[in-house]
């Protein structure tokens, strides 16, 4: 085995990624070595930058679907308020009123209780907007984009309702030689 001195290369003062190439020449083995590292450094801090950026997004996802439901509970709790107590007064002291101006007690009722359907109804719509906050959408969203989560699953028995019904064949609306079309 030789011993290697010290000044026999020229390039040997110069990293191996300096050295002018002409063009074509594949670079010296250590030069790609370095080249695909730094590559697979690139590519490993770039999926961890990937998945801080998911962790955040899920975790602000969970913030805004917990403080969703709590004020889809707080919701709840007005509209049970509403429904159980103060409402009741209400609507009793709108019946009276209602009869003294001369309608019956079935109309009286009738529209005490249409007013009360239309504050329940108020009360569920947005207890239903709050609850829609919580389904964490945008996580969904990279998850699919990524591949890891599709909401197409197909568990769905309501999918076939949503496909178009197909074209009508060409054989069935043909005419037939006499005339009439064949049923």
């Amino acid at each position: 085995m030789t011993e290697r001195v010290t000044g026999d290369d020229p390039r040997e003062d110069e990293p191996a990624g300096s050295a002018e190439r002409a063009p074509g020449e594949t670079p010296h083995l250590d030069e790609s070595i370095r080249r695909i590292r730094a590559a697979a450094k690139e590519t490993a801090s770039s999926g961890l930058d990937s998945g801080r950026a998911l962790r955040k997004l899920v975790s602000a996802d969970f913030a805004l679907a917990r403080s969703a439901l709590g004020r889809a509970l707080a919701w709840s709790a007005v509209s049970i308020v509403f429904g159980a107590s103060a409402w009741l007064l209400a609507m009793g002291a709108a019946i009276a009123l209602l009869q003294s101006f001369g309608l019956s007690w079935l109309a009286s009722i009738s529209i005490t209780m249409l007013v009360s359907l239309v504050v329940t109804g108020l009360a569920a719509w947005r207890v239903s907007v709050f609850f829609d906050y919580a389904g964490m959408h945008a996580t969904r969203r990279q998850l699919t984009r990524m591949g890891l989560f599709s909401e197409a699953s197909g568990d769905d028995a309501d999918e076939d309702d949503d496909m178009p019904a197909p074209p009508p064949s060409v054989a069935s609306t043909a005419p037939v030689p006499g005339g009439s079309v064949p049923r």
